[in-house]
């Protein structure tokens, strides 16, 4: 991985993120209608003409369509996202404070469909066609046929009201009470974690099938290798390169379906402003989420490919 193949993924990105960044400000402009009577219309009412030209003067709407975008582009560099329309404080300060606990929560999941669903998918490949094979392949189809938030009603269901042993949901500070945190964790996480658990374990199981199939397999048992030193040295090596190609993309769509996640265990993170900000119309916070997101898909893809050109230095020199 040379200086150069890096500064070149970077500029990629960078141009990427200005790229969104100026398709959500347009997206933002064209919606039909003036954006200040759309977000004081309420029930058909039409608002009054002077608390109208208030908020367009807030929102800086009477300048010309270029200097909205200059002053745009210059607040993202700046770190500056605007102001809540709803709440009156700067929207940085709330993904400031909302996004860690999303993250501990993708992260939490991804952790946990890796532990589980590589794994399976390895000793599924090894056992094809077998009774472990047949029962994992049926799990992960139940698993990717319901949906997350049935999953996570079922869970609250099962462990917090029935067999009592799980908090229903909520969310206490690491820092405040540990062990009363991850107990609060761990169900959601799960709930994270089932359907990028089941695409790892199926990635896993054709990857490794296709690596076992190989002449150098063949030709690592013929030179007396073990078992084990084939499997994990000469297979499992080059059968990671696809499952962390599909973990990056996975992880990625983890970053929208955490919304559910987060409204069913009552976990603050992202979801509860971007709700709110939805309904009423706040639109420096909504733009402010949307870009952050993007921002971390792409920061996540850049990862992915790095990973891969740790693993096959030949991505790197391609």
């Amino acid at each position: 991985m040379s200086a150069t193949w890096l500064a070149r993924k970077l500029t990629v990105v960078a141009g990427l993120a200005w790229l969104v960044a100026t398709i959500v400000f347009l997206a933002l402009h064209m919606v039909p209608g003036d954006p200040a009577e759309l977000l004081l219309s309420t029930g058909g009412v039409s608002p009054d003409p002077a608390s109208v030209a208030e908020l367009r003067e807030k929102l800086g709407l009477e300048r010309p369509l270029l200097v909205q975008y200059a002053a745009f582009i210059s607040g993202l560099l700046r770190g500056d996202l605007g102001t809540s329309l709803i709440d009156d404080y700067p929207v940085i300060s709330e993904i400031a404070l909302r996004l860690p606990r999303t993250l501990e929560l993708i992260a939490a999941g991804s952790v946990i469909a890796i532990l589980v669903g590589v794994p399976a998918g390895v000793f599924a490949a090894l056992d094809r066609g077998g009774a472990f094979d047949r029962a994992a392949s049926g799990v992960t189809a139940l698993l990717l046929a319901v949906p997350v938030f049935v999953l996570g009603t079922l869970l609250v269901l099962l462990f917090a009201q029935t067999l009592r042993i799980m908090p229903a949901g909520g969310f206490v500070p690491f820092a405040q009470d540990p062990v009363q945190h991850l107990k609060l964790l761990i169900l959601p996480a799960i709930a994270i974690a089932k359907g990028l658990a089941a695409v790892l374990f199926r990635m896993t199981r054709a990857a490794m099938l296709d690596a076992l199939a190989n002449d150098y397999v063949r030709t690592a048992r013929a030179k007396g290798l073990s078992p084990t030193r084939v499997i994990v040295v000469h297979v499992l090596r080059n059968a990671l390169n696809p499952v962390v190609t599909v973990l990056g993309l996975q992880m990625g769509t983890l970053l929208g379906g955490t919304v559910l996640v987060e409204y069913v265990f009552n976990w603050p993170g992202m979801s509860t402003p971007l709700l709110r900000a939805v309904e009423g119309r706040d639109y420096p916070m909504v733009v402010g989420i949307v870009l952050t997101i993007s921002v971390l898909f792409l920061l996540l893809n850049l990862v992915v490919e790095l990973v891969h050109a740790l693993l096959d230095p030949r991505v790197a020199h391609s």
